[in-house]
């Protein structure tokens, strides 16, 4: 295979060889979104795109560059937009805007970019996507599969398990900024974790930190685990994929 995983980077020489491969492309769906004092605003795109890239090594394909734009709960009060974590844990009534966040798109245009990019992807030759990310931009991925597999003629996956199985904490981006989240960008970007900047205090939460707390939880082992585990099943649903399109 090319050596470079990453479409940004191919070459058309590269291009054509890995669609032969496996004419898979991988979509990650981020943000520039508050994750904590601790993590980077572009924590959903740097850990699906990470967990991509590791998918793209076991079993063929090309990574996307990250869709930062994605839709999220939204309100309007006094004159300013309010979405995503800016509505989560504070008093009814007061939001508060933090500090970064800078993605929110209405489900409506959303739709439109996403069907935008699976059209120009089956014209380059693409059979099957893979999205995952920021939970609202994969949810409204995974509730529009059987429409758009039809329309554009693909095969389409996200990356969470039934939620069910999401209880051993080893799934893939299945909290906010929390101990499940924390550990993936432990194991993918370890340079880019700062625990030290959240409060020392276990009674002190960190703000806008939605899941198991990620300074007595998180971890690079518990993050690797999750990364093996479900880049493994990931690699088996899409080789059975290739495999029927192929025989």
């Amino acid at each position: 295979m090319a050596t470079s995983v990453h479409y940004v980077e191919l070459t058309p020489q590269d291009f054509r060889q890995r669609l032969a491969e496996a004419p898979i492309a991988y979509l990650p769906l981020g943000t520039l979104e508050w994750h904590g004092e601790h993590l980077p605003l572009g924590s959903d795109g740097l850990q699906s795109g990470g967990f991509f890239v590791e998918l793209a090594k076991r079993v063929g394909g090309v990574v996307l560059p990250m869709l930062f734009l994605g839709p999220d709960r939204h309100e309007q009060a006094n004159g300013r937009d309010y979405y995503g974590m800016d509505l989560y844990g504070f008093a009814e009534g007061q939001p508060q805007q933090l500090d970064g966040s800078a993605y929110w798109v209405s489900n409506e245009l959303f739709g439109h970019i996403v069907e935008a990019i699976l059209e120009r992807l089956a014209r380059a030759g693409f059979k099957i996507v893979v999205a995952h990310g920021h939970g609202p931009s994969g949810h409204f991925f995974e509730d529009h599969i059987a429409t758009w597999s039809k329309q554009f003629g693909l095969e389409l996956y996200t990356c969470w398990r039934p939620r069910s199985e999401e209880a051993d904490g080893l799934g893939i981006m299945t909290d906010h900024a929390a101990a499940n989240e924390t550990s993936l960008m432990m194991a993918l970007h370890p340079d880019l974790v700062h625990l030290d900047r959240l409060s020392s205090d276990p009674a002190v939460w960190p703000v806008a930190v939605s899941g198991r707390d990620p300074r007595t939880e998180a971890s690079a082992e518990r993050g690797r685990r999750a990364i093996d585990l479900q880049a493994e099943r990931m690699a088996s649903i899409l080789r059975e994929a290739l495999a029927r399109r192929s025989a």
